[in-house]
């Protein structure tokens, strides 16, 4: 029996602290529709404006289920790991102020920026006003698990704490998937009120858990007509797709969708991640600007500058078809924006 708005019995019973102010807002862009044409009608969900824990985003959402897992494990310290400017470790440790449980972030060095400021300002400035314990490591990209961050456990052990492992973008974890899972009901239930449907989802893609949760979610939903386009900001597409694949099967199974997900359930595109991961192009400052100065919404140069420039680029060539609904997921990544003030177009 296909399963009905609500009729998620499985997904509701996984422990959730609540740290959002509820559904995340949903809405028309209809100056950005118009500027790509008029064809196609595009909406926003806004994951920037989810809550009032350090800005929101995307990772908040997914924290909701791991730090329930953090507190019944009666766990001290969350211990996580990201770029500079990683905006996952600001939440992290957003988070865990809230409340009023340890933080420490390993920083490493994932792109290589000449801003002067680049160490300074934005999520890493934010990351140390809410008092963090922040490790710098100048290893470079990669959305694998790393050395740097089983020390910060260990040293959190040591110290007498009881940490508790969150990796790169709350991601490569088994509670990973289930924020965007719950996201995909949130849609389910927005869709019914504002009578619209979706027959397209356009999502940044990195460490992976945000469109692999989508797409479990979505799978759990049984709308089968309906495409959920990752679009790749890692410059790593086989290891991000292969990281989307296993969590989305992963949480498919753990929410009791009952089937296996199809290969067509499942795309990651390139063309739009700049020459690195962090690392905006004329396409994503494009971007920035088309989205800001037609609808005063901000997007940033390492995700959703990069997302909203494949959307743009997609509805543009006719990949993403006349009369279609698209459901554009802004992910936050603001506060990244200071650090590239020295970019073209963005200071």
């Amino acid at each position: 029996m296909k399963p009905t708005i609500g009729d998620h019995v499985s997904l509701d019973n996984f422990p959730r602290t609540p740290l959002l102010f509820g559904p995340s807002p949903i809405h028309p862009l209809p100056r950005l529709s118009e500027a790509l044409g008029g064809g196609v009608e595009v909406w926003a969900k806004r994951e920037d404006c989810n809550s009032g824990i350090a800005f929101g985003g995307n990772k908040v959402r997914k924290l909701e289920y791991l730090v329930a897992d953090a507190l019944e494990q009666g766990c001290d310290t969350l211990v996580s790991i990201g770029g500079i400017q990683s905006n996952h470790t600001r939440q992290v440790t957003g988070v865990a102020r809230h409340l009023g449980l340890g933080a420490v972030t390993v920083q490493e060095g994932w792109v290589d920026w000449p801003e002067p400021a680049y160490n300074k300002v934005g999520n890493i400035q934010l990351t140390r006003i809410l008092g963090g314990d922040i490790r710098m490591d100048p290893a470079g990209f990669d959305i694998g698990i790393r050395d740097s961050w089983k020390a910060a456990l260990e040293s959190v052990e040591t110290a007498g704490g009881k940490p508790y492992a969150i990796p790169a973008g709350a991601s490569d974890h088994p509670l990973g998937g289930m924020g965007f899972a719950n996201w995909a009901r949130e849609v389910a239930v927005q869709e019914a009120e504002h009578d619209v449907f979706f027959d397209h989802v356009i999502v940044c893609t990195v460490t992976g858990s945000t469109h692999a949760g989508m797409i479990a979610g979505f799978a759990l939903e049984g709308h089968g007509n309906r495409r959920v386009l990752g679009i790749d900001a890692s410059g790593t597409l086989d290891q991000t797709t292969d990281q989307v694949t296993r969590i989305a099967h992963n949480t498919a199974g753990r929410i009791g969708v009952g089937r296996d997900l199809g290969d067509d359930e499942i795309t990651v595109l390139a063309g739009y991640e700049g020459p690195a991961y962090g690392v905006p192009d004329e396409q994503t400052i494009d971007a920035i600007h088309l989205v800001a100065r037609t609808e005063g919404m901000l997007t940033d140069p390492v995700y959703e500058g990069k997302s909203m420039a494949g959307l743009i680029d997609l509805v543009g060539t006719g990949v993403i078809p006349t009369g279609s609904k698209v459901l554009y997921a802004h992910l936050g990544g603001q506060p990244a924006l200071s650090a590239y003030a020295g970019a073209p177009g963005l200071g």
